[in-house]
């Protein structure tokens, strides 16, 4: 075979795959498959990771995976709201969305602490609310509130720092009211989970840099995160997150026990870690079948939550954590791809802002399960058992769904041959059609030299009087 023959099989695979990549609706195609997948893999890994426990507690192993299914089901129903719904109305709804979860995430605190005050272990009843810790039960329906504040500070983010435009580069324009809500959801929100105050700042980075903010802000914000941090993680003593007032840090045991690792992790901060790196060595290359993990029989704390993915690794093994890995590096791609691609700017910052919300909560998770970051106590996405957070997650993805159709290119390919009409009525209704390209414009006679002359006599040219 001669040298260009090996260059053209070797081409092959690539132009293919840039031929894909280039139809109109490959975002949307990407979103889609992406996260319906990482979706059954989720469902399926839940099943597997809390049957046991289920069967052992009241002889129904199937309690909580069809709890997760129900939640899948109004997810995707979110998902398919969401899908059709215009960028003026998501612009719209930030400030309520956020709204309604800042007076939820009050509630909660103000709960919480009245339940320490009254020494109640358990969880805390006033009327019909009930609080614990991370959950507010409005009657029967219970909601996770700082899940509903990522999704509702990305909208209301995303709209402010539109309308904000170029005076981004005034500190005060950036500081109001921006820096001021978000430092109170970073107080209501960390000072009971780290992890998803966390998330919260990677909103706010991803919103920021697709604004094209100076990197001197981020450096400053650095700064300021870090110390709030270092505020969160001193906290703890004082009782915050699942600490009481007198107990040992566990926040500073997780990062003490990450930076040096004690020899005996039994009943300690890394006793969680080192049972997840049992359970992935327990796996191995391909895995002990589905189902069949032993560390999930009570040895691996939140085995159906924060470490599903080391449940995942004992089953599936490391081809099954590479597919899951991948699905998640898809997902990313295609979120900075939707972001890159859409006119719109609030589409843009939007995208940026999921995009960096979901991938940010993925590496922290899976980081702090394989030991490569401390531990944080953040589910996986589309993969760990909540409710709330699997509906506000689907709702996200719906609404990149509906960036991705809006796509110059994919607007254009849907309005040139439109679906049945039942099927935007079920499904999604078309989006807006692009702006057409200016014609070019002819380029200005030159003047007479005379006339030049003139104008530079009188103080130089246009553009010099305007330096």
């Amino acid at each position: 075979m001669g040298e260009d023959d090996k260059a053209g099989a070797g081409a092959g695979p690539l132009a293919a795959l840039r031929g894909l990549l280039q139809r109109p609706l490959a975002s949307y195609y990407l979103l889609i498959s992406s996260a319906a997948l990482l979706l059954v893999i989720g469902l399926t890994m839940v099943f597997s990771a809390t049957s046991v426990k289920a069967y052992a507690t009241n002889g129904n192993a199937f309690t909580m995976i069809t709890k997760q299914v129900v939640f899948a089901a109004i997810g995707l129903v979110a998902f398919w709201a969401c899908q059709r719904l215009p960028a003026r109305t998501f612009r719209a709804l930030g400030r309520p969305v956020l709204g309604a979860a800042i007076v939820l995430l009050v509630v909660l605190n103000l709960l919480v602490v009245y339940g320490r005050m009254a020494d109640i272990e358990d969880t805390v009843s006033f009327g019909p609310l009930k609080a614990d810790l991370l959950w507010l039960w409005l009657g029967p329906i219970q909601v996770q509130p700082s899940e509903l504040a990522k999704f509702g500070l990305v909208m209301w983010g995303a709209d402010l720092l539109v309308r904000k435009g170029e005076a981004l580069g005034w500190w005060r324009e950036l500081a109001t009211p921006l820096f001021p809500v978000v430092g109170l959801l970073f107080v209501l929100v960390g000072y009971n989970d780290l992890g998803t105050m966390l998330c919260l700042l990677a909103v706010v980075v991803g919103l920021l840099w697709a604004a094209g903010v100076r990197l001197r802000v981020f450096a400053v914000l650095s700064a300021l995160g870090l110390g709030g941090v270092g505020l969160l993680i001193a906290a703890a003593s004082l009782g915050g997150g699942s600490s009481s007032e007198g107990e040992a840090n566990y926040r500073l045991g997780r990062l003490t026990s990450f930076v040096n690792p004690p020899d005996d992790c039994i009943q300690q901060a890394c006793y969680q870690a080192m049972q997840a790196r049992y359970a992935i060595d327990h796996g191995g290359w391909f895995g002990v079948g589905l189902g069949k993990s032993s560390l999930k029989w009570g040895w691996l704390p939140a085995e159906q939550n924060d470490f599903i993915f080391a449940v995942l690794a004992e089953e599936l093994g490391v081809v099954g954590c590479v597919v899951v890995l991948a699905l998640f590096a898809v997902l990313t791609y295609t979120g900075l791809r939707i972001a890159r691609r859409v006119d719109d700017p609030f589409r843009r910052l939007a995208a940026a802002a999921v995009t960096t919300w979901l991938a940010s909560q993925a590496v922290i998770n899976i980081g702090g399960v394989v030991g490569l970051l401390p531990i944080t106590g953040l589910p996986l996405p589309f993969i760990s058992d909540g409710g709330s957070a699997l509906v506000v997650t689907l709702a996200a993805v719906g609404m990149l769904a509906s960036f991705a159709r809006a796509e110059p290119d994919a607007a254009r390919a849907l309005h040139a041959r439109p679906p049945a009409k039942w099927v935007r009525l079920l499904w999604a209704p078309l989006p807006p059609l692009p702006p057409a390209a200016k014609p070019a414009t002819k380029p200005a006679a030159a003047k007479p030299a005379a006339k030049v002359a003139t104008a530079a006599g009188r103080g130089g040219a246009e553009s010099e009087r305007r330096r």
